[in-house]
């Protein structure tokens, strides 16, 4: 199966990328983590929940399909173990949900020069190819995800004078990767974008501010990162930015619509379509998508991968009837929010309910679009 870059998303249901992790493989991750199996009985373990999560995406009828991540500890994890110059620091941000209820979180640090050492996400679209005909997706963090968490300290002294001069060395590691995974089979790939989605929330952007940085500036940062990362790309690769506003546990980082990043991000990003939020009223109204240019689509996120209560179809179908006084119908899909597991412990959702909801994405854009 071929897609070509269009005006509209490449299909009418998607998913965000990452899936449940089966209980053997959270084992193997814990076994291998402490030294107890070796490299290939990982991979053997690996292999074998990857072949079953493809069969999953398959018989519930999507299009495009992808490894559900599970070569990963986290989203972002990959990226920084074979990138040189990054490493790991505590977060200034902390996750939480409507009680409160908090947790602290690790994030990327930059701890020297940048420069992609191997290939990231090559070998699992590689396998992804050879084990399906239907489109191979993958997702990489995006670029802010190396700078935004720690705030002004970001990096360590004497390494880069400004960020401009960071996100020219890290857009030539996205750009190395995102060659070799077109080479690879990859058709399709997504940049996870938390940065700019917790830029829309006011309490994160006073945070920023008393930071000492300008919000507005990192906006225009983040974009022109994501510009950077996907310039060059081979023509017929399609690219798409998810916002995300956190999804760590089944808690979330921020709230508050589009509308202060809507502009810049959707005009001024050089990419095919946006995944976006729509899963509870934190993510605001539809109003922000009338910035949507009309060469690019929508893949609306009214479906929670955080709860496994499921939608009423006509419910979703009112909202996409919503959103599409701002987008041209033919430009929109649907999708859940986000991810199911941005880290190998997961959402708080059975697999069962994790399938139920996959297959609700499904069974929702038949029923709006046909």
């Amino acid at each position: 199966m071929r897609i070509t870059p269009t005006g509209r998303p490449p299909f009418r249901a998607d998913h965000i990328g990452s899936l449940l992790r089966p209980a053997r493989l959270r084992q193997a991750f814990r076994e291998f983590n402490e030294g107890r199996i070796d490299a290939a009985e990982f991979h053997a373990v690996q292999d074998e929940a990857i072949r079953a999560v493809v069969k999953l995406q398959e018989e519930v009828g999507f299009r495009v399909v992808n490894d559900g991540e599970y070569r990963r500890g986290s989203y972002w994890g990959r990226f920084v173990e074979r990138t040189e110059g990054l490493a790991v620091k505590d977060a200034r941000f902390k996750f939480h949900d409507e009680h409160g209820h908090e947790l602290d979180f690790t994030a990327p640090h930059v701890s020297g020069k940048v420069r992609r050492l191997r290939a990231i996400a090559v070998d699992e679209v590689a396998f992804v190819r050879g084990i399906t005909d239907r489109v191979a997706k993958v997702t990489l963090p995006s670029p802010s995800t190396m700078h935004f968490w720690r705030g002004r300290e970001w990096v360590d002294a004497g390494v880069y004078e400004t960020p401009e001069a960071f996100f020219a060395d890290l857009g030539k590691a996205y750009q190395e990767e995102i060659g070799e995974l077109a080479a690879a089979g990859a058709q399709y790939v997504q940049l996870d974008e938390v940065a700019i989605a917790m830029l829309c929330d006011p309490g994160a952007r006073a945070k920023v501010a008393a930071d000492g940085q300008d919000p507005e500036r990192l906006v225009d940062l983040y974009v022109d990162a994501v510009n950077r990362a996907v310039a060059n790309r081979p023509a017929d690769l399609v690219i798409g930015v998810h916002m995300c506003r956190g999804n760590f546990k089944g808690k979330y980082l921020a709230e508050g619509g589009y509308d202060s990043v809507a502009e810049k991000l959707f005009q001024r990003a050089h990419v095919n379509h946006f995944l976006l939020e729509y899963d509870t009223p934190r993510a605001g109204d539809f109003a922000p998508l009338r910035f949507v240019p009309h060469g690019k689509g929508v893949v609306l996120g009214m479906i929670s991968s955080k709860v496994g209560a499921l939608e009423p179809i006509d419910a979703l179908k009112r909202r996409a009837e919503e959103a599409a006084k701002y987008v041209s119908p033919e430009r929109l899909a649907i999708s859940p929010q986000c991810g199911f597991a941005s880290t190998v412990a997961g959402n708080p959702l059975s697999d069962d309910e994790m399938r139920a909801k996959l297959a609700l994405v499904v069974d929702a854009a038949r029923a709006i679009w046909g």
